[in-house]
């Protein structure tokens, strides 16, 4: 005997008439981030500290499931382990809830180093693609990331202070843009 769940949408295009009536609260929540996003690159310090602020609690959450789930480990290497990972996480959640701007520098320095690597081997698999794929564009992007991240590391540690707030500042442009669009575009579907 099996039961089906009535409740939720069966197809992409029950879940878009499902959303159509919303139209208005998604323009609304993506207008919300589109500004909240302008605010943030406005005020590029602030930015950086709510940025930490985030990761700080993200940190803290993960280090707390960790730990809850390392009592369900099966045995005790594998269970210290997960609490050591898990102690790990929250220490560093407490160590940007207590000095984010400390947490930036680090947080910052690894953003930058990440960026030249990401750069570097973007570039070197793009050599590795074959003709006809779009390898020139790979290289491009690998380009950017690699003098992106070297502009980060070379003003560290003062880029500390503006770099995180102004990713976040236009991620929620993005974010808000995106948003917007979905919502007039279920609103021109209506």
């Amino acid at each position: 005997m099996t039961t089906t769940d009535n409740t939720g949408p069966h197809s992409l295009g029950s879940g878009v008439r499902a959303l159509r009536p919303k139209w208005g609260w998604i323009v609304g929540f993506g207008v919300f981030s589109l500004i909240a996003g302008v605010i943030a690159l406005g005020s590029t310090v602030i930015a950086t500290a709510s940025a930490v602020y985030i990761v700080g609690f993200m940190m803290l959450f993960a280090g707390v499931a960790e730990i809850v789930a390392a009592f369900n480990a099966k045995d005790w290497g594998h269970r210290l382990l997960w609490l050591l990972l898990g102690a790990l996480y929250v220490f560093a959640g407490v160590v940007c809830l207590q000095n984010p701007f400390a947490a930036a520098t680090i947080l910052t320095l690894m953003l930058g180093i990440a960026l030249i690597l990401g750069g570097l081997l973007r570039i070197f698999l793009a050599t590795r693609m074959k003709h006809g794929t779009p390898w020139g564009w790979v290289v491009f992007s690998g380009i950017l990331s690699f003098l992106l991240g070297l502009i980060i590391v070379a003003q560290w540690p003062v880029s500390s202070f503006f770099v995180l707030g102004i990713f976040l500042g236009i991620d929620l442009i993005f974010i808000g843009s995106g948003w917007i669009t979905i919502g007039l575009a279920l609103k021109k579907h209506t």
